[in-house]
């Protein structure tokens, strides 16, 4: 019976969303230790762990908060493209409260904030208004690092605040970073998975009408979770600007909305809409975040890295997709015609 129940497990293992993104990242690791022996090589420095792991760990914390935000609007047929602009004006409102007040905690609230405001703009126009998802989040998208550039004056905003700078940089054993992922992510899954709200998203990705003449307010749903979407991207423009010690209003999450799609994609939720995955989500943004150290460690040259991580996608993908490995694994079967009423095989 123990057996039978270990096989179903591995079975489901194997099913699962996670399984073939998570061989990818295992894969990817490999062939990082292969180059480099000493990248799976941890140390403790004054009670704090450092190596290529726990830097790959803390990099793709904001990269995993946007993907987040990016999957459960996904889920319902729609797309934020605004994440990056949303990223960039909130480090730039937190940087400019941070210099005009010292406050710490004023300035990460005002960066939440921002990221609220633009979730409702965006969420207003795609679900009360009805405009398309890609061309409702393009506005802000476009609109958005010229608004971060007028909080700044075109300047760059740099400060030299500790406690601030605690929130990018600073260590509680590992990066004080990871533990907001690590809180995002449980609360993520509280919410879409241990109430209703998940079911709901679902419904509307599968069949937005469907789900509306059942008794489910699609609009405030999807404006919920836009807010949500922008909420993360906030904290995540928080996160980048403390990294950096400044707010840098032209490259801050600049096409970060590109590798948030590209993990939320290879982490197993259709673009289509319906059932998402959010535990993929984060293998997958943990998979792009090691694509791109390794493509840097190795000395590819800046030009070169999209296109290199554009053909590393396009393989996980395929390897991802169920059909393209049946074609792989498909046996060709001798084929028959009628002849005079009986089946002659061809050879």
């Amino acid at each position: 019976m123990e057996e039978g129940k270990q096989i179903s497990i591995i079975k489901r293992f194997y099913k699962s969303s996670v399984f073939w993104p998570l061989v990818c990242l295992v894969l990817l690791l490999i062939f990082n230790l292969i180059i480099n022996p000493g990248f799976l090589n941890i140390k403790i420095k004054n009670g704090h762990l450092f190596g290529d792991l726990i830097d790959i760990l803390n990099h793709s914390v904001p990269l995993m908060l946007i993907s987040l935000g990016m999957t459960i609007v996904i889920a319902t047929q729609g797309i934020d493209i605004s994440v990056g602009s949303i990223i960039a004006i909130s480090a730039c409102v937190a940087a400019t409260v941070l210099a005009s007040t010292s406050n710490v905690f004023a300035a990460v609230i005002a960066g939440i904030i921002v990221g609220i405001i633009c979730g409702m703009w965006n969420g207003m126009l795609v679900s009360f208004i009805g405009v398309q998802p890609m061309v409702g989040t393009l506005i802000l998208y476009i609109v958005g690092r010229g608004v971060a550039q007028l909080i700044t004056g075109g300047q760059i905003l740099t400060f030299t605040n500790k406690s601030f700078i605690f929130i990018g940089t600073g260590y509680i054993v590992v990066p004080f970073a990871v533990y907001i992922a690590i809180v995002c992510v449980l609360l993520m899954y509280y919410i879409m998975r241990k109430t209703a709200l998940g079911l709901f998203v679902e419904s509307i990705g599968i069949n937005n009408t469907a789900s509306r003449y059942s008794g489910i307010n699609s609009k405030k749903i999807i404006f919920s979770l836009y807010v949500i979407c922008g909420v993360l991207a906030g904290i995540a423009g928080i996160i980048i600007c403390s990294n950096i010690k400044s707010a840098d209003a032209n490259n801050a999450g600049l096409w970060m909305e590109l590798d948030a799609i590209l993990a939320t994609v290879i982490g197993g939720t259709s673009m289509n809409g319906g059932r998402f995955y959010l535990g993929g989500t984060v293998v997958g943004a943990l998979f792009i975040q090691t694509l791109t150290t390794t493509v840097y460690s190795m000395g590819v040259a800046p030009e070169v890295i999209l296109v290199v991580k554009a053909i590393v996608v396009i393989v996980v993908c395929l390897i991802q997709s169920p059909d393209f490995r049946k074609m792989l694994t498909k046996k060709s079967k001798p084929k028959s015609n009628n002849y005079n009423g009986k089946k002659v095989a061809q050879v």
